[in-house]
């Protein structure tokens, strides 16, 4: 009953519904555009641009009086984008790194902003502004236009993603051998970082300033784990990303005390844990299983070996040997009695009385074939 309470208030009540897709959209345009930064080795660009946005946010309601969404945004977008630029101008006129350059800017943006926002509140008005909400953000605010504009500009983004899909992965792969066809990689670069700053921008008042670079690194963090092409692992930062924000925001209603935005990053990196723990090939779960498995084909081929050096040196091949012997020779003795276990269910080897085992034929030609392979011979 409590699901289909919820369920129901996911669709018809106006607050709930008006958040969740707020952050669906979100989450959605984030993790795509994230996928790009994080294999571009840019995922400290969305930190960077959310708090060079903070005084955009700020100079756009001094410069205009207004808190209106869309004025507050586009002042979000010219910092960020100015933010940006700042960076890649440091990086080519300096000697700096672009990690230097991405603190740089981020401490000096940020720190301008936190100016401006104190300015801010000892003015008449600014019981009005309301402009604190960016810092952390406030998804619970969210209002039908805002996420009109939201999906609006996120469509947009998302259409040029696929306008651009074959220069993005130039862009993203080999900027070199995309520049020799004679591509414009630095407007294509342009565009790109454009698009991520759009989609930081669009999260500002939902997770806030602080928050709003996981939603940018953690959906491509975890997508990347389970696979190596690029169309599935955007798709899956996409997904993640706005299933994250879904979540977060059904849970968040649960409580009155509950916030969003923290909750939203809460839950796309139990994304990011799930990803990192169980994803196939590159989980560490699935590395734990296969380096057993691996070890335990390694001790189960060395007692076979050992079986089989000891057979030569008797007139039958079939000639039976003590485990303890074989614990002798073997480097890996704490897992010969569960090898001897393992090859008698393969069929190459057999107990002949309580202590001894000995081969089996289809045992001495496994053993034949794995000498012939270490010799490299034919298998």
């Amino acid at each position: 009953m409590e699901s289909a309470g919820l369920l129901h208030d996911l669709l018809f009540d106006y607050t709930l519904r008006t958040v969740s897709l707020g952050s669906a959209v979100l989450g959605l345009v984030s993790g795509v555009l994230g996928a790009f930064a994080v294999l571009r080795r840019q995922s400290l660009v969305g930190d960077a641009v959310s708090h060079a946005a903070l005084p955009g946010v700020a100079l756009a309601f001094l410069i205009t009086g207004s808190k209106a969404p869309e004025v507050l945004l586009l002042g979000a977008l010219a910092a960020g984008w100015f933010g940006t630029l700042l960076v890649l101008a440091v990086v080519n006129l300096s000697r700096l790194k672009i990690d230097a350059a991405l603190g740089l800017v981020l401490s000096v943006f940020f720190g301008f902003g936190l100016v401006l926002l104190t300015y801010i509140q000892k003015r008449p008005d600014a019981t009005q502004a309301g402009l604190e909400t960016y810092l952390f953000g406030q998804a619970a605010a969210l209002l039908t236009r805002d996420v009109a504009l939201m999906a609006g500009l996120g469509l947009t983004a998302l259409v040029l993603v696929a306008v651009f899909w074959k220069e993005f992965k130039l862009v993203t792969f080999d900027p070199e051998y995309g520049a020799s066809l004679g591509f414009p990689m630095r407007w294509l670069d342009i565009i790109l970082t454009t698009l991520l700053v759009v989609a930081i921008v669009l999260g500002l008042k939902t997770v806030g300033v602080v928050l709003m670079s996981a939603m940018v690194i953690a959906p491509a963090a975890a997508a990347r784990q389970w696979t190596d092409r690029l169309g599935v692992m955007v798709l899956l930062s996409g997904l993640f990303g706005a299933g994250a924000g879904v979540a977060g925001a059904v849970i968040s209603s649960t409580s009155t005390r509950m916030p969003t935005g923290p909750t939203i990053v809460l839950c796309i990196s139990a994304f990011v844990v799930f990803s990192f723990a169980f994803a196939p090939n590159r989980g560490l779960l699935w590395r734990w299983w296969r380096s057993e498995r691996n070890r335990r084909r390694l001790v189960v081929e060395s007692v076979l070996g050992d079986l089989y050096e000891l057979s030569l040196q008797h007139a039958s091949q079939e000639y039976a040997h003590s485990p303890k012997v074989l614990k002798a020779m073997n480097v890996h003795r704490a897992g010969t009695g569960r090898a001897l276990k393992n090859l008698e269910a393969r069929g190459w080897a057999r107990p002949e009385s309580e202590y001894n085992w000995a081969l089996t034929p289809a045992g001495i030609v496994e053993a034949e074939r794995l000498f012939r392979e270490q010799a490299g011979g034919e298998p």
